[in-house]
């Protein structure tokens, strides 16, 4: 077997240009970067090092800028292949290597092809967009195991056709595939429980914003990328993604919304984490971010977020800390607020109310509530609002022998229920 010999044409160009070791050209790359007034860019050896690697990963386009403008070559010449290139380099990149194995999000060989002879028309980017939207709007009553194929194949298109497309006509399609990336990652995590594909796909979500250079998506899905340590109780993991999240989040022009939504995720993943205290704090941030508001709007891909799910969030947390009463008002608060586009949400809502009270002694009315968020699954299924349901019957074991119980668990392990929990 040959011994592998790494990325040898950045090598090369690091020794011509007089940097004898990875260390010192990571150095000169971070104050190059400073010299060109790119802000909160940091390299160092580790990242210098997996360039030089067998497969060299896509650099983020502010480090590419660097690279260039440093060395003076272009990317390709510096040995790196982007990830939406030819046949012949998407087997070295490791990103693309993982989208063509088993249960990744792009299950099949053949989804990358040559530059075609003439670059697609602009309306490629506008149809192509068009179809995003849809999706993202059928993801509110459309059954997940149902929808996820549908957005995969969407995402294979918009590889295919990223490298056929010249600006204005690419950074549409990249922002509209990063999109998508990011509803599939939301479809694996929060709705087919699998955490370890969304993270994978995140990331391919997050190089899409970077070529299409738009941060705002990139702090979004940043911040989704944080509820995958969040909900194993990796607080240093979370933290890192938030920072990062936030950290693209000001180099644009963000809403209060948005960043009330930064502060609600964030919450979330403390109160995974046991620390309440601070979950809370950041609610009640949230809250006077919205309250004072700014002049910017949010982003229309920005549907999964409201000052009523701010107070679910807030329900939530008061619920975990023991504040049964103030949890019990903002649940129901939050259930008064939410609009019919929120429907989906509600079994969540309607879970926490339940454990609530069966936390208050109360498992008649914690049953009702159970109830209704079956009742709800059984409109638009969310596998977050069955996880809030089975937390709440093994809270009610004590009182198993009770009637209202025993017909919670009639409906709870119903034919379709049944089937619905154990296929997600």
């Amino acid at each position: 077997m040959p011994r592998p010999t790494g990325n040898v044409r950045l090598k090369a160009a690091r020794l011509a240009a007089g940097f004898n070791s990875q260390q010192d050209l990571a150095a000169a790359l971070t104050r190059h970067a400073q010299d060109m007034g790119l802000r909160g860019v940091s390299i160092g050896v580790r990242q210098v090092r997996r360039w030089e690697s067998d497969s060299p990963p896509w650099p983020q386009p502010d480090c590419q800028r660097v690279l260039v403008h440093l060395l003076g070559q272009s990317m390709e010449a510096l040995g790196f292949a982007p990830p939406w290139g030819s046949d012949d380099t998407r087997h070295r990149d490791p990103t693309w290597r993982a989208l063509l194995t088993e249960g990744s999000v792009a299950r099949s060989a053949g989804l990358l092809r040559r530059r075609a002879a003439a670059p697609q028309p602009p309306t490629a980017g506008t149809d192509f967009q068009a179809v995003t939207r849809s999706h993202r709007r059928l993801y509110w009553s459309v059954a997940p195991p149902q929808l996820h194929p549908a957005v995969v194949a969407h995402a294979r298109l918009g590889c295919a056709l990223l490298p056929d497309t010249t600006d204005p006509t690419r950074r549409t399609v990249a922002a509209a595939l990063a999109e998508t990336y990011l509803l599939a990652g939301r479809i694996e995590f929060f709705d087919l429980r699998e955490p370890s594909a969304a993270n994978d796909t995140y990331l391919l979500a997050l190089q899409a914003a970077g070529e299409a250079d738009d941060s705002l998506l990139g702090s979004a899905i940043l911040a989704h990328m944080a509820f995958v340590p969040g909900w194993v109780a990796d607080r240093d993991g979370a933290l890192e993604r938030m920072t990062a999240a936030r950290t693209y989040a000001r180099r644009t022009s963000a809403s209060a919304e948005f960043l009330a939504w930064l502060d609600a995720v964030e919450a979330e993943c403390e109160t995974r984490c046991g620390s309440t205290r601070t979950a809370l704090h950041l609610v009640g941030h949230a809250e006077d971010v919205l309250t004072a508001g700014n002049q910017h709007s949010s982003p229309e891909w920005m549907d999964w977020f409201s000052p009523a799910r701010l107070v679910a969030f807030k329900g939530n947390t008061q619920m975990i800390a023991g504040h049964l009463p103030q949890a019990r008002e903002s649940l129901l608060q939050a259930l008064a607020a939410m609009t019919p586009a929120e429907d989906k949400q509600r079994s969540v809502v309607y879970g926490d109310l339940a454990a609530v009270e069966a936390a208050s002694g109360d498992p008649q009315r914690s049953c009702e509530y159970a109830g209704k968020a079956l009742d709800q699954l059984a409109v638009t299924w969310y596998a977050t609002g069955m996880d809030r349901v089975r937390e709440v019957r093994r809270a009610l074991a004590s009182y198993q022998h009770e009637r209202c119980v025993r017909d919670l668990d009639d409906r709870l392990y119903d034919w379709s229920t049944t089937f619905n929990a154990l296929s997600c």
